[in-house]
């Protein structure tokens, strides 16, 4: 497009909504861009329709410039900084867009012999990637553009259009209730896809589909002004049904098309429950109504709770009309309640988040001035916060549907069982990453395997977070529970052993943890703990706590088989004794991790984690002064600094808070920090006192599902 065809666009409707001060900077910057490949006739003549599809649906100049810049990418760069600092919504809506254009490009890489069957998770994949639901009505009033021009191409890229507007938009279009658009979307893909079906059911018509509007225009128009003269406030509005509407209900009801008597149909919307039966007496009055084809779901309303007055007469030059006669209260809960039909139109299952996302974008649609409310940002962030879904997506670009907080060892389980126990590693975007890697929407997730089933059992220890999900949990049980008696108990009495020795508890007996866990004798604990029914962890801390609370303390001979040590701030240090001894500050070491220490100048024993730089560093400049440490069996909580990165945005400190408190964990301090040029992020710092690094493994985990947290990690 030339800077005088763009300047002529630009002022004119629907670009003329745009802001002047926007207008501007986007003829500056066709000043100076590079000619662009996508600058076409063709190319221009498809955003001139989209522009005017956008505003016969009610779109303001924020949408428009968002729709206009995604069309000429070359003008981004010189805009940016002006979007980022005046018009965040128009960067949001064009990040949202580009964000879609990945979705639809891998949907259009699909095998076309592909079924219809994974259509569903195309759909949330996309509203769960897009940053702003506000984004659809561009998507799909392009769409709508590309399909009216379809004919042009060339067939197998017709066809894949049409399937990706079958599965994807024209769907989309039905939730939000943008009827016009979504009944050409499914009629054009019904066009390229079955053209032998769609000349079929337009040859059974026996009128174009402009005669029947005009027809059922007149109609409406009629009965109005019956209802007037009967003194019934009223609204009447009517539509006519398309050729993919009546060919899905010739297939889901095995009917002729001269069986169908809601070819044309009126809806009749009144003030309140006798007010409809008035209306339903005045329709009868002025025409015949037909036998059997009238449902009162006032009375029995349907178990959705739909609640509606059908009824079908011979209308006007003898031909059939349906009639709906439902309240304005009926109405909104049909269009947007529980009563919202998109679902058994299509056939899918409920979703409480998918439903608010869809409840929103529909009120904000039908109320324009909700746009500029300061409360529809606020609604749109808690439907976000909302949303505890995320959809991978496999190598062969399948959706899979998992929780937040959901790892690769979790896409492996849902795959399928034995992907999961033979899962050896996991490429995300074809990155190697550890199998407690938190996924996100749109990862391509590819799992490695081994020939055989190998399950490892610290899958299932919460505190590793190699699983999220209790489905994939029980999946890992349920194989161990297949071997045999003998290797469980072997199993975990090793790991049991394990964590008595670093207690110091080996010669302590097991009776208080036989009847705290309801285990009958030793060896039925053993296969417990070998399942991952109970923790090795849990054992230990039940023996302390008994000893604990024990009248006579166990003998030290029992709690110390090895050489005494001095215990100070709960740490043992091996072989010395009558020294300070201090926790490092640069690695902070939790109860339950390894520890070491080293003998300080004047400041007693520092203790660090073994993998600390700086404890490293110290060891090889001077490596006699370095000793053996261990937690003491009744180690205190002890304080940790820990980071959460993450994009800024309404109640996130507080839902930080709120996790922190449920995983029972003390918030010492609290500081903010606020990013520098870098789209609005935030950095918090807390300060925390923890019992064991398990505290800390689950709490990171927990926070790294919170929405908008990009990284928690120790400071």
């Amino acid at each position: 497009m030339s800077p005088t065809d763009l300047q002529s666009l630009l002022a004119r409707p629907p670009a003329d909504a745009i802001a002047p001060a926007l207008r501007e900077a986007i003829l500056a910057a066709q000043a100076t861009a590079l000619p662009a490949a996508s600058s076409t006739p063709e190319a221009d003549a498809l955003l001139v329709d989209t522009l005017r599809t956008l505003t016969g649906i009610g779109a303001d100049g924020d949408a428009i410039a968002a729709a206009l810049l995604h069309a000429r990418p070359e003008l981004q760069p010189a805009v940016q900084s002006l979007l980022l600092r005046d018009f965040p919504l128009v960067a949001t809506l064009l990040e949202s867009q580009r964000a879609a254009a990945r979705v639809c490009a891998l949907h259009g890489g699909r095998d076309a012999r592909a079924g219809r069957g994974g259509a569903e998770g195309w759909r949330r994949l996309l509203l769960a990637i897009v940053r702003d639901l506000r984004v659809l009505p561009l998507l799909l009033s392009g769409q709508l553009a590309r399909m009216r021009d379809a004919a042009r191409l060339a067939e197998p890229q017709r066809q894949a259009l049409a399937r990706l507007t079958r599965d994807i938009h024209a769907p989309l279009a039905n939730r939000l209730g943008i009827w016009r658009l979504k009944w050409e979307l499914e009629d054009l893909a019904l066009r390229y896809l079955e053209p032998a079906t769609y000349q079929r059911i337009a040859h059974l018509l026996d009128e174009t589909r402009a005669v029947r509007e005009r027809h059922v225009g007149e109609v409406a128009a009629r009965l109005h002004s019956a209802l007037t003269e009967q003194g019934i406030a009223a609204e009447v509005a009517g539509r006519s049904k398309h050729i993919t509407s009546i060919w899905n209900k010739m297939q889901r009801k095995d009917l002729a098309i001269d069986q169908l008597h809601d070819l044309r149909a009126v809806r009749v919307l009144v003030d309140d429950i006798p007010a409809c039966y008035a209306a339903l007496g005045t329709v009868h009055a002025l025409w015949a109504p037909v036998a059997g084809e009238f449902d009162d779901y006032i009375a029995r309303p349907k178990a959705n709770d739909y609640r509606s007055l059908h009824t079908a007469v011979v209308g006007p030059d003898g031909r059939t009309v349906e009639v709906q006669i439902r309240s304005r209260e009926m109405h909104r809960l049909a269009e947007l309640g529980v009563a919202a039909h998109w679902r058994y139109k299509e056939g899918v299952h409920g979703d409480a988040a998918l439903d608010r996302k869809v409840a929103w974008m529909r009120r904000l649609l039908l109320d324009a001035d909700a746009a500029a409310d300061a409360g529809t940002s606020t609604l749109a962030a808690e439907t976000q916060a909302a949303e505890d879904r995320i959809y991978a997506l496999t190598p062969q670009d399948d959706v899979i549907e998992l929780p937040q907080g959901a790892t690769p060892l979790d896409f492996a389980y849902r795959v399928h069982t034995q992907v999961g126990h033979r899962c050896r590693g996991a490429r995300v975007d074809g990155r190697i990453v550890p199998l407690d890697h938190v996924l996100r929407s749109g990862d391509r997730v590819e799992i490695l395997t081994g020939k055989t089933a190998q399950p490892r059992r610290d899958w299932l220890v919460a505190a590793n977070g190699f699983l999220a999900t209790d489905r994939s949990r029980d999946k890992v049980r349920a194989w161990f529970h297949r071997l045999d008696q003998a290797r469980n108990a072997t199993d975990g009495r090793a790991l049991l052993e394990r964590e008595l020795r670093r207690c110091r508890l080996l010669q302590v007996p097991l009776d208080a943890a036989l009847s705290r866990f309801g285990m009958p004798d030793v060896d039925s604990l053993h296969v417990a703990v070998g399942l991952g029914e109970i923790g090795a962890q849990q054992v230990s801390r039940a023996l302390l706590e008994q000893h604990r609370d024990a009248a006579s303390p166990v003998p030290p001979e029992q709690l110390r088989p090895r050489a005494p040590a001095k215990a100070v701030h709960a740490v043992t240090v091996q072989g010395i004794g009558g020294l300070l001894v201090q926790r490092a500050g640069c690695c902070q070491p939790l109860p339950g991790e390894a520890i070491a220490g080293y003998l300080t100048r004047g400041r007693g024993v520092s203790v660090h984690r073994p993998d600390c730089a700086a404890y490293q560093r110290l060891v090889v400049a001077q490596p006699q002064r370095q000793l053996q440490a261990e937690w003491a069996a009744a180690a205190t909580a002890q304080e940790i600094d820990v980071l959460v990165d993450a994009q800024d945005r309404k109640w996130l400190v507080k839902e930080v808070s709120n996790v922190i408190a449920e995983q029972r964990v003390q918030l010492a301090a609290l500081h903010s920090e606020q990013g520098r040029g870098d789209g609005g992020r935030l950095r918090l710092r807390l300060r925390l006192r923890l019992g064991d690094s398990g505290q800390l493994a689950r709490l990171l985990g927990r926070l790294d599902a919170v929405p908008g947290v990009e990284r928690a990690r120790r400071a």
